[in-house]
């Protein structure tokens, strides 16, 4: 009796599977044409209509509201429709790992990264990532713009700055350091400040948001630890931005470290206050975060031990900095 209801189970869930695969791989929408729908399945549309009908059976509601020529969900398929796709394509993505198993890693990874930091140190690592694994396939995507991982089908994040409490594992790759520095041709002009409150005093290229993010014109033991309230000639959302003009001598910066260590270490731009550090409370740190329990685990944390190599610890660009110019 036992292995008979084991039987029956197995082959149950078989046809629940079968019934909501047929149905979700035709990418169903709130106003849904079934033809198209069945074109994009790759099966007849009779094929479709039977399986909506076995998986509202299954579940005891309905799915669609029907017409001759269009499906349209129901408030219970806005409900499942998220969830269930989200299910199917783990399903797949774990027969795919198993399928994988014990074989060169493969596949497609899905990278996000903030735009500077992702072009300058992460871009970097993934060419010689797809080196070291060359049946992988890497989808770097650099952009500022803070992703849902779940939504866009992220495997790795990099983000810089503090992170919200979440479920999300996060792997450390680097403390962040902010340098106050500027071009040997602004100092020239403007003179050097002996202190960070002198800064006061100059032209100082800052973030244009208020408040100023956390970290920003910040120094520890200076203004009982909170922003100094700086002006300057610019503004900008954009690190790029800020450090073009630095290095153009328009006025003084305060970045982070792997944002301005090519320009400090060639002389392009001058740090300030080599000693000068950032109160306890705007400590920031680069991390990698992913989602746990995802079947692309293992290519994931390949990448961030890759990320974590590559850097090093110190990271690379901070060592630069320790390095005397000959």
């Amino acid at each position: 009796m036992a292995r008979w209801r084991c039987a029956y189970w197995r082959a149950n869930n078989a046809r629940r599977v079968s019934a909501s695969t047929s149905v979700f791989n035709a990418r169903p929408s709130r106003n849904w044409r079934a033809r198209a729908a069945a074109g994009r399945a790759g099966v007849a549309v009779s094929s479709v209509a039977r399986a909506i009908d076995a998986l509202e059976a299954d579940l005891g509601t309905k799915l669609f509201h029907r017409s001759s020529r269009r499906l349209m969900l129901t408030d219970a398929g806005e409900l499942f429709l998220p969830r269930a796709g989200a299910i199917l394509a783990e399903l797949a993505s774990a027969r795919d790992s198993l399928a994988n198993l014990g074989t060169e890693p493969r596949g497609v990874l899905t990278v996000t990264a903030p735009a500077m930091f992702g072009r300058q140190h992460v871009a970097p690592v993934v060419i010689d990532f797809l080196r070291q694994y060359p049946l992988l396939e890497v989808e770097l995507h650099a952009s500022d713009e803070i992703v849902d991982l779940t939504a866009r089908r992220v495997d790795v994040a990099i983000r810089i700055g503090s992170l919200p409490s979440s479920d999300l594992v996060a792997t450390p790759l680097a403390v962040v350091h902010r340098v106050v520095c500027a071009s040997p041709e602004y100092i020239a002009r403007r003179g050097r400040p002996a202190t960070p409150t002198e800064l006061l005093e100059h032209d100082c290229l800052t973030v244009a948001s208020s408040p100023v993010p956390p970290g920003w014109w910040c120094f520890a033991g200076v203004n009982r630890d909170a922003a100094l309230a700086v002006r300057g000639s610019l503004r900008s959302d954009d690190t790029a931005a800020l450090l073009l003009a630095a290095v153009s001598g328009v006025g003084i910066v305060h970045l982070a470290s792997w944002a301005v260590s090519d320009q400090l270490a060639s002389g392009r731009l001058v740090s300030l206050f080599p000693e000068a550090r950032a109160p306890a409370r705007a400590a920031a740190a680069i991390h990698a975060v992913r989602l746990p329990g995802r079947s692309h685990t293992v290519k994931a944390q390949l990448f961030i031990a890759h990320l974590r190599k590559a850097f090093g610890t110190p990271p690379y660009w901070d060592r630069a900095l320790r390095t005397p110019r000959s």
